[in-house]
Order: structure tokens, then sequence, then C-alpha cells
């Protein structure tokens, strides 16, 4: 008889599965920065008890996603703009350093250019959260054809905030076929044998971002912590996504 083998895979605990759903849902900005959090809420949505919301929402906290302020509430962080430039850093570093000992061969060329055409079609047919994903998997392929792969568990961890702060640069500043054309740059370089034309395309593609952000606070700065401890009010924020 044939084995399932999705029963062999380990299954996530309720909590597990609930702080997946807020942190994701945080970093896509279904809940936007400032958004007021009630337990209630939550656990009536995720149809789980109040326990394992109340258990996320203190994990979040720990990340720096989740803000609690006695007697008012837990809300969603603001974009604290410390962390994104910190999340730059460790994403630059890795995924440049790696540049010098990725592979350069045909079939490694052809799988990027694969995810490249991917990105297009995504971009075509406006679905930014495809492109999104297939943006993370061309990063995430860099890393494995120059033998780093694992060195992405590093790279995600420090990136939560900074993926929030490129989902508001897809979605208020920079077009998406912008992205896509410096893709396209640094595989055009690393098909060339062209390592150090590849860095510079690569680092100047990541710190776009900073850019973007800083046109995004100009307009919307209720969105961004300024290093004060305000106290926020009980208000629905205006979603992004």
């Amino acid at each position: 008889m044939a084995t399932d083998k999705r029963s062999s895979a380990p299954r996530l605990s309720v909590r597990d599965q609930t702080l997946e759903t807020l942190r994701r849902r945080i970093i896509s900005l279904q809940l936007p920065p400032g958004e007021p959090l009630s337990e209630n809420e939550l656990a009536q949505e995720l149809g789980v008890s109040r326990t394992p919301v109340r258990e996320s929402l203190i994990l979040l906290r720990e990340e720096g996603l989740v803000q609690v302020f006695p007697q008012i509430g837990s809300f969603v962080s603001l974009v604290d703009l410390s962390r994104v430039s910190e999340a730059q850093f460790v994403r630059e570093a890795i995924e440049c350093a790696s540049l010098r000992d990725l592979i350069v061969d045909g079939p490694g060329i052809a799988g990027l250019r694969e995810i490249l055409a991917a990105q297009s079609a995504s971009d075509a047919s406006g679905d930014i959260e495809e492109f999104f994903r297939l943006d993370e998997d061309f990063h995430r392929e860099l890393l494995r054809l120059a033998g780093h792969e694992s060195a992405w568990s590093a790279v995600n961890s420090a990136k939560a905030h900074l993926d929030r702060a490129r989902r508001m640069s897809l979605l208020e500043t920079r077009p998406v076929a912008t992205l896509i054309e410096q893709h396209t740059a640094v595989v055009d370089a690393l098909e060339a044998n062209d390592v150090p034309d590849a860095d510079n395309c690569l680092r100047l593609h990541l710190r776009g971002v900073f850019e973007d952000v800083q046109r995004i606070q100009e307009a919307t700065p209720e969105l961004f912590s300024d290093g004060s401890a305000r106290r926020p009010t009980r208000r629905s924020v205006a979603r992004l996504a």
C-alpha cells in the first residue's frame, strides 16, 4: 500500500500555525503598521482559542513585529528604520559575498532566466504576491548556486522588518519592471563571468529599498517609528494590501 508522504511530515502545533499566519500577515501588510490586535477577534477569525494567539503575540513582540502597551493593547509595530538597516546589512553581506563562490554554468543561468521569465509573467498579470515569492526564489537560487543555500535561513530570519519595507516599495514606489531589470543585470553579468559587475548590480538592487522607504516615510510618516515611546490609540489603520 502506498504511503502518504504528507502523513510523515511533522505537523505544526496550533501555536506554531497561529504564529506563522500572524507573522505572514504582518510581513505582507495584511496587518499594516499600527494596526490594533485583538486576541478575541484574532482567535475567532483563526478558529483557535486565545492561548495560541496570546503566545504568538508574545513571540512576535520578541521579534519586534508587535508592541504591547499596558491598559491599551497590542499593535503591529511601526516600521523601525534601524531594524530595516540592520537587516539590509546582513542580507547584502551574505548575498554579495556568496557571488565569489557562484558556479556559472549553462543550467544555472538557464534556471535564473526561468525565474526572470516567471517574474515578468507575474508583473504582466499584476500578481504582486507571486512576484514577491519569485523574488525570494531568485535570491535564494543565487545562494544555492554558490553552495550557500543554508545561509538563506540567516537572511530570512533577519529580514522580517526589511520585508515590510520591500512590500511597501512594491505597492507604492518602485515598478516591478525595474526590479526585474536589476535582476536581469545581475544574471547578465554572471553569464559574462564578470563577478565584480554582478556584485555591483546586486548591491545597487538591494540598496534601492532605502530610497523607496524614504519616499514612503515622507508620504506616510504615521507608519514609521520615530524612536519615541508614543502611546497609540485603538483605531483601525488603513490597510495597504
